[in-house]
């Protein structure tokens, strides 16, 4: 069986565009960020100063 680099870069973008590409992976990190910005506000709005 003969190795040839060029061969396995061609399957793995062909692999790469079958799985969904670059779309799914910028969901996925638009997900995250609004996930932790969304986290971050509701455990640190326990912490504002209540000055009644």
């Amino acid at each position: 069986m003969e190795h040839h680099p060029a061969a396995w870069v061609a399957e793995a973008v062909g692999a790469a565009d079958r799985q969904g590409g670059p779309g799914i992976l910028r969901i996925v990190l638009l997900v995250m960020i609004v996930g932790c910005a969304l986290t971050a506000w509701f455990l640190l709005r326990g912490y504002r100063r209540k000055d009644d």
